[in-house]
């Protein structure tokens, strides 16, 4: 039995640039960057201070009556992912059982199912800092009383905030998605690793909708800490916030933290032909690959596993490099990262790289970790629709000595039969996506 053609019939998003579809829209075809001074905790006892931080919502519009008390079990990064999927959900124009309870829906819950991909939840410092002041023996933090008295004083469902499959848990509670579920941990890999997973339930008949994507909140004190310890986090432009993520520019000083998800809904072509669906895209090809290193840290500078999940997508989609016409590279702005991904874009497009427009996303809202690849393939989607390609920002001198083509902050018109995106992690995890236009 051959392979269902798989479509995507809706999109969600909220970032820095804004809490749905058309909000992206209008920013990112105006020139909107939505990096700014971090303003959710102090940051100035950290060498960056910068984020992209996201609106926020009145949650309890997003969920049924019924089922509002979830909100208060609801972290930063599961509100992300309900937001998108709301918008997405929405998008799409399906009737589910959150919009419409009591009439008839569009979906079969049983064959419809859910994949998100995840980061590691940080704790909220607070809630837990106050709870450890019980775990304190004579002015000193004692295991041994934090285990006997400080973890009573945290309210028993703590840890259901905190763990990484809850982000498609109250997404698939909300709109009772009783098909396949999956989460995807695998740092800013995840989204694409869970959409191109969700793309196969479909392709092989196991579910005929999806709702696929990721989301994160890296903008707290435990991930800024993390990116800078680490080396990998901007602090250049602390006081000029717009400019400081400058993905393969050779300013580029580092990531900028920040928070943000993109969730697609996925259907089987022909039942979103039936239905008259609005259609983005066909999934046409994806490619993975793990790459060990020998500094989990940096990516490896031959850029093996890169350049093996472009070259996998191009051969799944059975295209030639030079019939790609637009890549969103993962753009990072670290530059041993940027150098490596240029070595591997070199290594699959060749000589068509100098032709190939190169759209940077998180020059305008940061790192978004779990969600970045996730809201770079929402992206590429929303351009491929629009026949338009947003501006680059940030990158008046790029790495490569001319042979990148990264149009500048005016964008591009064009007309875009496939595309590709691409990300990696640290620790070796890439991936890449083509889309195709129907």
């Amino acid at each position: 039995m051959p392979e269902r053609r798989v479509v995507i019939t809706g999109i969600g998003l909220i970032s820095a640039l804004g809490s749905n579809k058309e909000a992206h829209t209008r920013a990112l075809f105006d020139g909107t960057v939505g990096i700014d001074r971090i303003t959710v905790f102090d940051p100035s006892g950290f060498p960056s201070q910068v984020g992209g931080q996201a609106p926020t919502m009145k949650m309890n519009k997003l969920v049924p009556k019924a089922q509002r008390k979830s909100v208060k079990l609801m972290s930063r990064d599961i509100e992300l992912a309900v937001i998108a999927a709301d918008d997405a959900m929405k998008d799409a124009g399906l009737n589910t059982r959150a919009n419409n309870p009591d009439g008839p829906i569009d979906i079969d819950p049983i064959r419809s199912g859910i994949t998100i991909g995840a980061g590691a939840i940080c704790c909220d410092i607070a809630e837990l800092a106050a709870a450890a002041e019980y775990g304190k023996a004579e002015g000193v933090f004692s295991l041994k009383k934090w285990g006997s008295e400080g973890m009573s004083h945290l309210t028993p469902l703590w840890l259901l905030k905190y763990l990484p499959n809850m982000l498609s848990c109250h997404v698939s509670i909300i709109y009772d998605l009783q098909g396949p579920s999956n989460s995807i941990t695998c740092a800013e890999a995840s989204g694409l690793l869970a959409i191109n997973e969700a793309r196969n339930h479909i392709a092989q008949g196991k579910a005929d909708v999806m709702v696929a994507g990721g989301a994160e909140n890296k903008v707290n004190a435990m991930s800024l800490l993390r990116q800078c310890t680490q080396n990998r986090a901007s602090t250049h432009y602390n006081d000029n916030p717009k400019e400081a993520s400058r993905p393969f520019d050779k300013k580029a000083d580092g990531n900028v933290v920040a928070q943000g998800a993109g969730i697609v809904i996925l259907e089987d072509m022909e039942r979103a032909k039936r239905r008259g669906a609005t259609i983005y895209a066909e999934i046409t090809g994806a490619g993975a690959s793990n790459t060990l290193c020998d500094d989990y840290i940096a990516p490896n500078a031959e850029a093996v596993g890169m350049t093996v999940a472009m070259t996998k997508a191009l051969k799944q989609a059975n295209l030639k490099p030079d019939e790609i016409d637009l890549l969103i590279p993962h753009g990072l702005a670290v530059p041993e990262h940027d150098q490596a991904e240029f070595n591997a874009i070199k290594k699959t497009f060749g000589d068509h790289t100098v032709n190939l427009p190169i759209l940077l996303t998180k020059s305008r809202m940061g790192n978004c970790g779990a969600g970045s690849s996730a809201i770079d393939l929402v992206i590429a989607a929303l351009v491929m629709h629009t026949g338009k390609i947003p501006g680059n920002m940030n990158c008046s001198d790029p790495i490569g000595d001319g042979t990148l083509n990264i149009p500048g902050p005016q964008g591009l018109d064009k007309n875009i039969n496939h595309l590709m995106t691409s990300c990696y992690s640290y620790g070796g995890q890439t991936a890449a996506m083509v889309l195709s236009k129907v």
